[in-house]
C-alpha cells in the first residue's frame, strides 16, 4: 500500500518497456512496435498517476498553482493530459514538431529539456528512497518534487498556449457572469412557479432547454446590466452570445412591447414547449 513501493514497481515496468522498444526493429516487426508503444503510454500514465498521489501526500501545500487550467478549452481537460504533455516534451526534444509550429517548438525545447531532466531526477530519487525508507519523504526528496511540479505546470501552460487560444481573464469573468445569470434565473423561476425543486433534483431533461430560454429573457429584461447587456459592443460580450448580438437586439425589442401578463404567459410557454 505504500506509494513509494508502488512507484518502484511502476518505474520498473516503464524501464522494461523502454528497453524492449529500444531492442526492437520497428521496420521488421511494426505490429509488435505498436503494441509496445501502447504499453509505453499506459506505463507512463500509471507512473504519473502514482507520482501525482505522492506529491499530494508529500508536498500538498507546495504544489504549483493550476488555476491556469480554467483558461484551457474544455476538450483539452482530459484524464491523460499529463501523459500527453510528457509525450509532447519528448517529441520536442527529439526535434519533432507534431502539433506546434516549428518556431514555437524551438522556443519550447528548453522547457521540454528541463522537464524531462527533472522527471529523470525524480525517478532516480524516488527509486532510491523506496529502497531505503519507503515510508518517509526527507527534504531532498521534497525539493526534487517541488521543482518537477513547477516545471511541469510551466511547460503545460506554455505548450497549450502555443497550441490553442487560451481564454483571457476577461472571457473567464464573462463566463462567471453567465453562471450567476443562470443561477438567478433558476431562483426567479422557482419563486414564480415556472419550475419546481423536484424537476431540478430529478434532473428533468426539459431543463436543458427551459433554463437557457428563461435566462435570455432575464438577461435582456430583468438583469439588463449583466452578461447580456446590449449596451456593450459584441466584442465585449462573452463568446457564447456575441455571435447572436443582432438577434438578441431584435428579441429585446419584441419583449419590451409585451405586458406583464403576456411576458408571464411567454415564460410559462417556454417551460413546456419543446
Amino acid at each position: 500500500p505504500r506509494l513509494l513501493s508502488q512507484f518502484f514497481f511502476a518505474d520498473e515496468r516503464l524501464t522494461q518497456v523502454v528497453a524492449e522498444i529500444n531492442g526492437l526493429d520497428a521496420e521488421l516487426d511494426p505490429q509488435q512496435y505498436l503494441v509496445l508503444l501502447n504499453q509505453l503510454h499506459l506505463s507512463q500514465a500509471h507512473l504519473l498517476a502514482i507520482l501525482e498521489q505522492i506529491m499530494e501526500e508529500c508536498i500538498p501545500t507546495q504544489r504549483h498553482s493550476r488555476d491556469y487550467l480554467v483558461k484551457f478549452p474544455e476538450e483539452l481537460l482530459v484524464d491523460n493530459l499529463g501523459n500527453h504533455m510528457l509525450f509532447a516534451a519528448e517529441c520536442l526534444l527529439a526535434g519533432t514538431f507534431l502539433e506546434v509550429e516549428e518556431a514555437d517548438g524551438a522556443q519550447l525545447r528548453p522547457q521540454a529539456r528541463s522537464l524531462l531532466c527533472s522527471l529523470e531526477l525524480v525517478r532516480t530519487v524516488l527509486r532510491e528512497q523506496s529502497l531505503s525508507q519507503p515510508s518517509s519523504y526527507p527534504e531532498p526528496v521534497r525539493a526534487v518534487l517541488v521543482q518537477f511540479d513547477q516545471l511541469f505546470a510551466e511547460f503545460e501552460l506554455s505548450y497549450v498556449s502555443s497550441l490553442v487560444a487560451v481564454k483571457s481573464p476577461e472571457e473567464i469573468y464573462r463566463q462567471q457572469e453567465i453562471i450567476v445569470l443562470f443561477c438567478e434565473t433558476v431562483e426567479r423561476a422557482l419563486r414564480l412557479g415556472y419550475l419546481t425543486q423536484e424537476m431540478i433534483d430529478g434532473y428533468e431533461p426539459l431543463l436543458m432547454f427551459t433554463i437557457p430560454r428563461l435566462a435570455i429573457i432575464s438577461g435582456l429584461l430583468i438583469y439588463p446590466e449583466g452578461p447580456l447587456s446590449l449596451e456593450r459592443s459584441p466584442e465585449q460580450m462573452s463568446q457564447v452570445f456575441s455571435p447572436f448580438y443582432n438577434l438578441l437586439k431584435k428579441i429585446r425589442d419584441l419583449l419590451r412591447v409585451l405586458s406583464a401578463e403576456e411576458l408571464c404567459l411567454l415564460e410559462r410557454s417556454l417551460c413546456t414547449a419543446e
